[in-house]
């Protein structure tokens, strides 16, 4: 059983959430969510917090729980603080740029890229850096996988759209006899 679990997880001030038929509404200053329950948790608040406990002891509502708390605890934090990941891109002439709800890339196709960007998030493009925000921390996180899924860095010089505080371990290459 998930020890995070067992506490119950506090609800912030700015934060209102609401259990109906299984369902979880999360409503604060960022925004709204709402994500369906699961038919083996349990989900009801209490005046000291969310508790999220296991209807029944098998091995699928024991894995559940602790997944099913996290899902709650960054809800409350997405409707109240938001998540962010940045990205930085490497190489010669590799760019992008941000026209409306579209991001445009240049990473040295023989065409642009043209990615939407999904209701709910802010891309704010700077030289070498790229900013998502958002309330959903799933949507973040997607958007900013499918954004680096463009041009991975590559292991031998470097280039490529990576997240920030990510390593690349470098290849040495060919040595020359």
């Amino acid at each position: 059983m998930s020890r995070l679990a067992k506490r119950p997880i506090a609800i912030p001030k700015q934060a209102e959430i609401t259990i109906s038929d299984g369902d979880i509404r999360v409503k604060g200053p960022k925004g709204t969510l709402t994500k369906n329950g699961h038919r083996l948790i349990a989900i009801e608040v209490l005046p000291e917090g969310v508790q999220v406990s296991p209807k029944s002891t098998s091995i699928e509502a024991r894995a559940a729980l602790g997944t099913y708390a996290s899902h709650v605890r960054n809800m409350l934090t997405g409707v109240t603080t938001g998540f962010s990941k940045k990205l930085l891109v490497e190489g010669v002439g590799f760019k992008w740029d941000v026209s409306g709800k579209t991001l445009n890339l240049a990473l040295g196709f023989s065409h642009p890229v043209k990615m939407a960007i999904p209701e709910g998030l802010t891309v704010v493009a700077e030289k070498s850096a790229l900013t998502i925000s958002g309330f959903d921390k799933e949507a973040v996180g997607q958007f900013a996988a499918n954004v680096r899924a463009m041009k991975k860095p590559e292991p031998y010089k470097g280039k490529g759209i990576r997240y920030e505080g990510e390593v690349i371990r470098r290849k040495q290459g060919k040595k020359s006899a």
